[in-house]
């Protein structure tokens, strides 16, 4: 079992890991925003819509935080300054956040629908979308090392490179 778990958060696990762990942390986010959400607004007493407020920057955070440190695992580093991805992933909840006020604005009459069906929906997409897009164009590895130029020497018998490398330390 610990293989498997091991196995599972290394860079090795490709896109299986990927998704398992981006479903791991999907569910802790929705945990922790639910519960940061429901503490302060029913028993701290706070206006429920502060407490949303507070909640939905705890849940980004670790959001952000898990995405970058545990599910986009890369031998080769990130491509990106954490910087740009903090920009990148703002601009994509941004963009999903708003998405989903729009379509569960307009899509639940125009369609005849029940809203909570268009934001099912909604989430769907904005779940599968998020994944791509934090996969390929905020948290995507950085460019693998180059690789060392071929030595002729490579080519020669084991004796004679052992040979040739010990010759210079010799004449000292």
């Amino acid at each position: 079992m610990s293989t498997v778990v091991s196995h599972l958060r290394s860079a090795e696990s490709g896109l299986k890991g990927q998704l398992v762990r981006f479903g791991l942390t999907g569910g802790l986010v929705t945990v922790v925003y639910l519960t940061v959400t429901t503490v302060l607004s029913q028993l701290v007493g706070l206006p429920f819509q502060l407490a949303l407020a507070i909640g939905f920057v705890s849940a980004i955070l670790l959001h952000f935080t898990l995405q970058r440190l545990f599910v986009w695992i890369h031998d080769t580093g990130f491509a990106l300054p954490l910087r740009h991805q903090v920009v990148r992933y703002l601009l994509m909840a941004g963009t999903q956040y708003g998405g989903t006020a729009v379509s569960t604005a307009i899509l639940p009459g125009a369609l005849g629908v029940s809203t909570e069906l268009v934001y099912l929906a909604t989430m769907l997409v904005a779940t599968t979308t998020g994944f791509l897009v934090m996969r390929f164009i905020i948290f995507h590895g950085g460019a693998s090392p180059k690789p060392r130029e071929r030595d002729p020497a490579d080519d020669l018998p084991i004796d004679v490179q052992i040979a040739e490398f010990a010759a210079p330390h010799r004449r000292a």
